[in-house]
């Protein structure tokens, strides 16, 4: 159903199932998939494609240009796959020219009110944005990663798979798989062991992933040379090579 006083242009593509509440905008080269329920008073614009059961809350802004001074209106993208809820107030901006020209959002993940993902950014699956987590233009999030409420990501930073970040942290460099930071600069505080049983780790997997935490953490050996004693200590696994290979290629360098 699409009540009669939403706007929608002519050019844009919305499936027959999918609900479209009062006054919303939609406007451009819009995609719109099955089964999605959108709310009132939402605006989706631009070269935007959305895919199937996506909730949309009310006041979102999906779509709308850059807020980056470089852009001159170039024809970037934003895609945004299934199952996600986004919560009120919520904001997605699409790529552009020098970041690649496409902003990304996967399968699964929770946006809860007034989180704002800039230009360039690519989310993973069920990830979980609490109210106002920020993240800056290019940052990436891996699958499983939690943002706390009200903090913000430095541009072209990344957050590795099943990273706990805690409500006000300020990052400024990549945060390894598995891990918790937090604080003003973010600082490592341990393995994110809860986020890990949740998703049945076993105690094994969990052993070791603590165990190759500390050797990097602890030991004060240079990346180089604990990624080595991880390797000649733990062996591998398919956790381990995650953790190892996210450390060995951080473009940022990792959080401490």
């Amino acid at each position: 159903m699409i009540d009669k006083t939403a706007i929608i242009s002519d050019t844009s593509r919305i499936d027959e199932s999918t609900d479209i509440g009062p006054y919303c905008v939609i406007k451009g080269n819009v995609r719109i998939g099955k089964n999605n329920r959108i709310a009132s008073h939402v605006v989706i614009e631009g070269n935007t494609v959305i895919g199937n059961n996506n909730k949309i809350f009310q006041f979102a802004s999906i779509g709308s240009i850059p807020q980056d001074l470089k852009y001159k209106g170039e024809n970037t993208e934003l895609i945004i796959g299934d199952n996600n809820v986004i919560r009120e107030y919520a904001t997605f901006n699409p790529g552009t020219k020098g970041g690649g020209g496409v902003t990304v959002i996967g399968n699964g993940n929770l946006f809860m009110m007034s989180i704002h993902i800039a230009h360039d950014c690519v989310i993973g699956n069920h990830t979980i944005f609490a109210n106002h987590a920020t993240l800056a233009g290019h940052v990436k999030v891996h699958d499983f990663a939690i943002l706390g409420g009200l903090c913000a990501i430095h541009q072209y930073t990344t957050i590795g798979e099943s990273a706990l970040i805690a409500g006000g942290a300020m990052v400024v460099q990549d945060v390894p798989p598995f891990l918790i930071a937090s604080g003003d600069r973010a600082r490592i505080y341990g393995i994110n062991r809860v986020g890990l049983e949740r998703r049945n780790f076993s105690k094994k997997d969990i052993d070791a992933i603590k165990n190759a935490y500390k050797i990097v953490y602890r030991l004060k050996l240079t990346i180089k040379n604990a990624v080595e004693k991880i390797a000649q200590e733990i062996g591998y696994s398919e956790n381990i090579e995650k953790f190892t290979g996210f450390i060995l290629n951080s473009k940022r360098g990792i959080t401490r």
